[in-house]
């Protein structure tokens, strides 16, 4: 039988399914502590780091707790460690974040340029509930 990970890797990524569940309830505090807590476990080897980032990104990209110096570092930070790994729909949703990031900081060039590599990376991977929010979000932009 072949295996993946151990043990402390399923608990890392209960943790950070855990920590998206937070975000979606809008309980951020919890969400960022299980974001770290993720990150502070792998500091030798990546695992879930980059995904865990990621959430982090949408935590201080979130309305409530808005800080785009901070949400901007930590989208390209999963984005540096994703795209040599291969991990496409994490780039993908990098790449959104970042573009939703400075849609919101009047950055419209740089928020096209992301949006359209999002929402390109969704269509060729066939990613359709994603296009469709990358779309809704050039709508937003336009």
């Amino acid at each position: 039988m072949f295996v993946v990970g151990s043990d402390e890797d399923d608990d890392d990524a209960v943790y950070l399914n855990l920590g998206r569940a937070c975000l979606l309830l809008g309980r951020l505090d919890e969400a960022q502590r299980l974001g770290h807590c993720v990150v502070e476990s792998f500091v030798s080897e990546p695992g879930l780091t980059p995904a865990a980032l990621h959430m982090l990104g949408d935590i201080a990209s979130h309305p409530d707790r808005f800080d785009a110096e901070c949400g901007e570092a930590r989208y390209r930070q999963p984005l540096a460690l994703a795209e040599p790994r291969g991990m496409r729909p994490l780039v993908a949703h990098c790449h959104l974040g970042l573009a939703k990031l400075y849609r919101r900081t009047d950055k419209r060039e740089q928020a096209q340029e992301h949006l359209t590599m999002a929402a390109t990376m969704y269509r060729e991977m066939g990613m359709t509930y994603w296009v469709e929010k990358a779309e809704a979000e050039m709508q937003e932009l336009a």
